[in-house]
């Protein structure tokens, strides 16, 4: 199917919307774009397949949808009127560029999926994120490895401080205490308050850890001694990706377009075991998390934040 050129799809889907009469004037919201978008391609273009929404988000004045069938992810385009759907990006008359056509990789099955999440500690998106995680991660702790980079500190050292923090309780304490902390951190609106103000933030801080048993003067210790090299090893990984943006997610190495609440979290991980655990089966929340601190629910965001 998508090997079809973009033509000949674009003049079929135009033929069939015209024919069922789905065409709508008017721009829709990026939410109903997405599922027409899903909607359309299972019923009239997948045979024995299943296209899972991922991510929607709006870029260059068209909505992109990101779907995945089996364990390949696909992007998409739809008008914001809802009319036409496109399978490359449309391109900028005003602003020619050179067409380039980008491989899609397709993500190997294994026996135990790693997963890793390279964020700024203080992105409300990479937050965003991490919550979408945390119930994924309770629920495979044994059976993926799901990991946190740190990739950096694009609002200033207050950030560095607490990627240093976080992990340096990683190596101390092992990942399931640094994720109780993680809910903890990601769900205080007062740290969030804030902001860059750490003698605001850091007894907020130590009061979550203390709650967890998680001593204060262990943390500084490594804080001092060990953690400058872990954030520098992490660092260099995310440079030899090419990655600066926060959230970005590989899987098995693929670096990966994953929906933002637990049940798409789930989903991704899910479909590259070679032997999907009882685990998956369990149905999670569908609700999307909220970007920043707080525990309330979104109604939908793909933004990240960019290393300038």
């Amino acid at each position: 199917i998508w090997q079809i050129s973009t033509m000949i799809v674009v003049i079929l889907l135009i033929v069939i919307l015209l024919k069922f009469g789905v065409i709508k004037s008017g721009e829709i919201s990026k939410t109903e774009a997405a599922n027409k978008c899903v909607d359309f391609i299972n019923q009239y273009l997948l045979q024995g397949k299943t296209a899972i929404l991922l991510n929607t988000e709006e870029q260059n004045n068209v909505y992109k949808v990101s779907i995945r069938i089996d364990s390949k992810v696909y992007d998409t385009y739809v008008t914001k009127d809802g009319k036409y759907l496109f399978t490359s990006p449309p391109i900028d008359l005003e602003k020619p560029v050179a067409a380039e056509e980008q491989e899609t990789k397709e993500i190997p099955k294994t026996d135990k999926p790693k997963v890793e999440v390279f964020v700024f500690s203080f992105c409300p998106y990479g937050l965003q994120f991490e919550k979408a995680l945390l119930p994924v991660y309770n629920l495979l702790r044994d059976k993926a490895d799901i990991k946190i980079v740190a990739i950096g500190a694009m609002h200033g050292e207050y950030e560095k401080q607490e990627s240093l923090r976080q992990l340096c309780i990683e190596k101390e304490y092992g990942k399931d205490k640094l994720w109780s902390y993680l809910e903890k951190f990601s769900a205080d609106t007062s740290i969030g308050s804030c902001g860059s103000d750490t003698t605001c933030s850091k007894p907020l801080v130590e009061t979550l850890m203390t709650q967890l048993g998680i001593s204060k003067e262990k943390i500084n210790s490594c804080m001092t001694k060990d953690a400058e090299a872990l954030y520098s090893a992490d660092g260099q990984k995310a440079q030899s990706l090419g990655v600066g943006s926060s959230p970005t997610i590989t899987i098995n190495g693929i670096e990966s377009q994953v929906g933002r609440s637990p049940a798409l979290v789930q989903q991704a991980i899910c479909s590259v075991f070679n032997t999907a655990p009882e685990e998956c089966s369990e149905q999670l929340s569908s609700d999307e998390a909220s970007p920043g601190f707080g525990s309330s629910s979104s109604s939908g965001s793909g933004a990240s934040c960019a290393a300038s």
